[in-house]
């Protein structure tokens, strides 16, 4: 035991009470009365402030009192270095973090499971930083049994924001949560700071990082009075934000709002506190659909794979259960083995029900995709499925009104035509403009800038999305 290494708290006394009964007291009040959200899903994400428990403390406990009842043993802490240069994803290299409250052991196969090129244990980036020890008291007062990694963010470029939040999804389970620390405005008059946040929380809400990344840039540049800056654990919001778009989390809801100017009267320079959490809703309707659509799907290969009869063929067999696998729906079906892509198929505007196209292209993903060989029977132990289900097509006018990573894209030139689904954006983190130039050169066969040309046709589309 006398071997492992141990953070001391760097702003015990300063940003909390550095004694153990104050600092129990003073968040445990917070937390008792702080609001309680009536949210039937499970919390996956919490953005919650990291000023002094006095300025933002009452925010703070407003996210964190959405853990009770939780099950959670790994908790990933994420933030932006406001002490320390560097360029990289900061991993702690201790064993436990301490606070007044106790120690708190780091999950070292959770950091495993996180690291990638770009991430670099660094004790000394993590030394004299508070953004993530203060969320700890909370965690110690609400959870009873968790482990932390914590992840420092330094001066990163869009590669390692996005490479951490794909590793963060792939790493996601029941009982893992991921807590991003970020005040929101820095300095300005109050009336400004609650106009300012507004916009920013407003851009959380929608779940776009891009859009985030965009609204963000538009308020530092807009030349507000004192305004230093609108979020300053921007990046680890964007990363969360790729974290949402990952796990498909819609239900992005504000916990609470203020700013310092509300708690200590001074409103001529202020802080905004924002407290954000992200449900991963519980459908029972919508899961049934899911899971019974990806039967079909599945049975469907293994039937047609085998040479046996494709279920519900027969008009006297037992038919589909969901009303909306009998709607006239397009899909994509695609499939992937051991993580690589190894068909992917689909229609657009069918002329039979849903559940008859994904079991059409479910066989034709595994035998007439013309990039990969035919799909063995033997294969499918290893294949996942995952299911695209299309809204209807809608032409639009102007390739800028494209939702990166909302909208997939139809491009039709005469006899060329190509399609992405919105997951190629996320999967690949192009620009809107490397998006279109890649569906006119790899899909439709075209110049890449033929999407700007006045002769071509665009149409957008949604889907949603089923996986195994």
């Amino acid at each position: 035991m006398s071997n492992l290494k141990v953070r001391k708290p760097a702003v015990a006394g300063s940003f909390y009470p550095a004694e153990k009964q104050k600092l129990a007291a003073l968040v445990d009040f917070l937390l008792q009365t702080a609001p309680m959200l009536s949210k039937s899903g499970r919390l996956k994400i919490l953005i919650v402030p990291h000023a002094g428990l006095e300025y933002s403390g009452s925010v703070a406990a407003a996210g964190f009192k959405q853990l009770t009842n939780q099950k959670l043993t790994k908790i990933i802490l994420l933030g932006a270095s406001h002490q320390a240069a560097f360029d990289f994803a900061a991993l702690p290299e201790e064993d436990y973090w301490e606070t007044p409250l106790g120690k708190v052991a780091i999950d070292k196969a959770l950091l495993a499971k996180l690291a990638f090129s770009n991430s670099i244990p660094s004790a000394a980036a993590h030394a004299h930083e508070h953004s993530l020890e203060i969320e700890l008291p909370f965690l110690q007062r609400v959870l009873s049994n968790f482990k932390i990694a914590p992840i420092l963010l330094g001066q990163t470029n869009e590669k390692t924001r996005k490479t951490l939040a794909e590793k963060i999804a792939a790493a996601e389970d029941n009982q893992t949560l991921l807590v991003v620390s970020s005040d929101l405005s820095h300095y300005p008059p109050a009336e400004i700071a609650q106009k300012v946040d507004q916009q920013t929380l407003t851009a959380i809400l929608r779940g776009q990082p891009e859009e985030f990344k965009k609204t963000l840039a538009s308020i530092e540049n807009a030349g507000y009075p004192s305004l230093v800056t609108a979020a300053c654990g921007q990046d680890a919001i964007e990363s969360a934000l790729w974290t949402a778009q990952k796990l498909n989390l819609k239900e992005i809801e504000i916990i609470k709002y203020a700013h310092s100017g509300e708690i200590i009267g001074e409103k001529n320079q202020v802080v905004g506190y924002g407290a954000v959490g992200f449900w991963q809703t519980e459908n029972k309707s919508q899961d049934e659909f899911e899971k019974e659509a990806l039967q079909i799907a599945r049975k469907a290969l293994e039937a047609h794979l085998s040479g046996q009869p494709i279920p519900f063929q027969n008009l006297n067999q037992e038919k589909p259960r969901s009303p909306k696998l009998f709607q006239k729906l397009g899909a994509f079906v695609t499939l992937h083995k051991n993580g690589h892509l190894r068909g992917c198929i689909g229609e657009f505007e069918p002329k039979e029900p849903l559940y008859r196209v994904i079991q059409k292209m479910a066989i034709a993903a595994a035998e007439e995709d013309p990039r990969f060989p035919k799909v063995l029977l033997e294969e499918l132990k290893d294949i996942k499925i995952e299911i695209s289900v299309l809204s209807p097509l809608k032409k639009i006018d102007d390739w800028r009104k494209i939702r990166l990573g909302k909208d997939g894209v139809v491009i039709q030139m005469g006899n060329h035509a190509g399609t992405f689904l919105p997951q190629v954006a996320t999967e690949t983190g192009w620009s809107l403009e490397e998006f279109l130039s890649q569906l006119c050169v790899q899909k439709a066969g075209l110049p890449p800038h033929s999407y700007r040309s006045p002769q071509v046709n665009l149409f957008t589309f949604q889907v949603q999305i089923l996986a195994e």
